[in-house]
């Protein structure tokens, strides 16, 4: 049975809880109907090794680059903790999913790998590695899934500069030129230009 948009948030914050429980932690929340339990770096694997008795199914692991400094686009409003925070779904047999999560220090990206606990980790960690620069420790072959052994730099973190927005300012201004002897652009040009996203 569906849940209903009024229960989804108490059904989520009832799963939230029960994992928080289960593996031993009291910092979990329910936003957005997401059920997340935060635990520390020095527990990721006992967490999800507990969690994986009632939540069998790995799904996906990815991160989360919180940084006020950006290469290039608008900063955040107000000051945000620098960090990298590694997260992880996983999901119950009834269709429940939970996300653990965890926080690294952005000049100790570190975190032991899941690989043993969950082999379908492998991949998830490999692009996180690639994308972020976080080392999953104990990995058996943390190398490059997308990217040339010469590429520099980690291409998901704030810091990482989009070329392509340094010629085209973000999130990239309509440039339409107008019809000859006419003084500004004409309301077809504008209304295609904005149709395609604003590129020309």
């Amino acid at each position: 049975m569906t849940e209903s948009p009024s229960e989804a948030p108490a059904a989520a914050a009832a799963v939230a809880e029960r994992f928080a429980g289960i593996v031993g932690s009291d910092d979990w929340s329910a936003d957005f109907a997401t059920p997340k339990v935060r635990v520390p770096r020095d527990g990721w694997i006992a967490a999800h090794a507990a969690a994986k008795e009632h939540a069998p199914f790995f799904s996906w692991l990815s991160a989360v680059d919180w940084s006020s400094e950006v290469a290039v686009g608008d900063p955040p409003e107000g000051e945000v903790e620098s960090r990298f925070e590694v997260l992880s779904c996983l999901g119950d047999l009834d269709g429940n999913f939970v996300l653990l999560s965890t926080d690294l220090p952005k000049d100790d990206a570190v975190l032991p790998t899941l690989v043993d606990t969950f082999g379908g980790a492998n991949w998830h960690e490999r692009e996180a590695a690639e994308m972020f620069g976080i080392v999953f420790d104990g990995h058996p072959q943390l190398t490059h899934l997308y990217l040339t052994d010469e590429f520099e730099g980690y291409p998901l973190r704030k810091t990482f500069p989009l070329l392509t927005r340094e010629v085209k300012p973000w999130p990239g201004t309509v440039d339409v030129e107008g019809m000859p002897g006419a003084t500004g652009p004409s309301t077809e040009n504008v209304e295609a230009a904005a149709m395609e996203g604003g590129e020309e």
